[in-house]
Parts: C-alpha cells; structure tokens; sequence
C-alpha cells in the first residue's frame, strides 16, 4: 500500500496477547488517576500511567533517561498479568520505564520526543486494547497498531495519535536505553496482518482555507481548544503532521493578536523544533 516505503516506524512482532487474561488489570488502568503532566499536548481524554520506572514512585511520570534499577510502582504491583507479558517477552537489562498511555475521544498534538535529551532511547508501544479509530501518525503516515503487536515508534521525527472512540485505547510503552541497540523480544507468533495505513484524501485550498480562516475569531483563552481541530484535519487529509503547525500560525496570524501569535509560534517550537530539559508549556 501506499506509504509503507516511507514508514520509519517498524512493527517488529506480536505477541500472543490473547494467551494473558488482562481485562480487570485494564479496567484497574481505567480507574487509575493521572496527574497531568503531558496536559500542554493532549486535548480530550489521555492520560498517563506508571507500572515502573527508576524511582517506583507512582507521581513519576515524566520521561527521563535513568541508570537506575527499574522499580514497580505501586500501580505496578497491581498488573501482575500485565507485568509478566513484559517480562515473558523483554529483556530488562535496558528497560527504564513501563508506562501505560489512555487515549479516548483525543488526539495528541504532533511532537518529537527526547529534543531534550543528548541521546534519543528507544520507544516501544504494545496496544492492549484498541480499535480500528484509534490511530497513530509519523509526517505524512496515518496508521493503525493491532492489539498485540509490538511496534518500535520513530519519535525523533513529528507524530501523534488520535482516537475518536468512546473507550480508552491502552497502549503499553517500553522505553529501552539505547537508540541503536536492537530490542530482543522472545516468544512472538508470526504477523500475518499487512501493516495497516491509512489512505487519506488530499486536502483542498478550500478546506485549509476555511480552517486558519477560522482564527479571525481566536483569542488567548481559545487557542488552546482552537488547537484540537487543526490537529484533527491531519488525521482526515493527506498533510505531514508539521503542518497542523503551519496552519495554526496562520490561524494566529490572522487572529491580528501579537500575543496570540507568539503563544503559536512558542508551541511549535516546544512541540517540533526545541525544548529544554524539564521545560514546560503553559497555555
């Protein structure tokens, strides 16, 4: 199919998740409270959870690259099933987080992971429980992961994920020390599902039109909800995910609000382009 060539993404396996009776340890993720930390990228309904990292604190979310030995959290302990199909199928000599991610009727805004950081890790994402609107993008690609299959993510160059369902889709994510370094995985079973992707229309002069046009009307308190809509047309029309940030500024501008155009301009270069260690964005 179309954009497969240029997929940097890699499906590297699938796992025989159905062999792991993991619904109540999904619906303990459900109820779990998340602290807000990635608030500034998602609009709708994501959250982060925390099974282990190097610290076992619960309230430490925020990725980091650590030396430390990787410890349960107290979430952690309650996904023993969860837990046993890392530790059935990964190695942990490079493990250094056990996150789960939630997205419901949302969409993250395209970004590039580890800018801050000197070297990138390695990121891998096992969905736990999906469906066919839930979706992920890298530049021009919008794709889909199967449950069960395990996916290392291209996150040094703009992605997202969006899911326009009603429940949560639950995606596993392993970080490993080491970009270079090959992620072992024992006990897959074959892929025999075409990696799928998503074929979009090409969008029209119109309908961009109409979309930055819109921020004639954009204020300082509506930006950030403005935001969701220009981020959503990349999932419905064929355009890389930078230039959801394209059209936003232009938005902006038209908004003939300095202070609307400098806050756009700042969350492309915090999202995209450069973003210091331990940095935030504040709408």
């Amino acid at each position: 199919m179309k954009g497969i060539s240029l997929l940097k993404s890699q499906r590297l396996a699938v796992l025989p998740i159905d062999s792991y009776d993991l619904d109540s340890e999904l619906s303990v993720v459900d109820r779990h409270e998340y602290s807000g930390e990635y608030d500034a990228l998602t609009f709708g309904a994501w959250s982060c959870h925390v099974l282990a990292n190097g610290s076992g604190a619960e309230s430490d979310i925020a990725f980091r690259p650590h030396s430390d030995r990787l410890a349960l959290t107290e979430l952690g302990k309650q996904l023993p099933g969860i837990m046993s199909l890392v530790t059935g199928h990964f190695s942990l000599d490079r493990l250094q987080w056990v996150r789960i991610f939630s997205l419901r009727d949302g969409v993250m805004a395209p970004h590039v992971d580890f800018l801050e950081f000197a070297e990138p890790g390695t990121r891998v994402q096992v969905p736990l429980r999906t469906s066919e609107e839930s979706l992920h993008s890298e530049n021009d690609i919008v794709y889909h992961l199967r449950r069960g299959e395990v996916w290392k993510i291209h996150t040094t160059v703009p992605h997202s994920a969006r899911s326009t369902a009603s429940t949560a889709r639950l995606s596993l994510c392993l970080d490993f020390s080491d970009a270079e370094e090959p992620v072992a995985i024992r006990n897959e079973v074959p892929a025999t599902d075409p990696i799928r992707v998503i074929e979009r229309p090409e969008a029209t002069e119109a309908e961009i039109e109409e979309l930055v046009t819109s921020g004639r009307t954009m204020t300082r308190e509506s930006m950030r909800s403005d935001f969701r809509r220009f981020a959503a047309l990349h999932y419905e029309r064929h355009a890389p995910a930078a230039a959801v940030f394209d059209w936003y500024e232009e938005a902006a501008r038209r908004s003939g609000h300095a202070a609307v155009l400098a806050k756009a301009q700042a969350f492309r270069r915090y999202c995209i382009e450069k973003r210091a260690d331990g940095e935030t964005f504040d709408w």
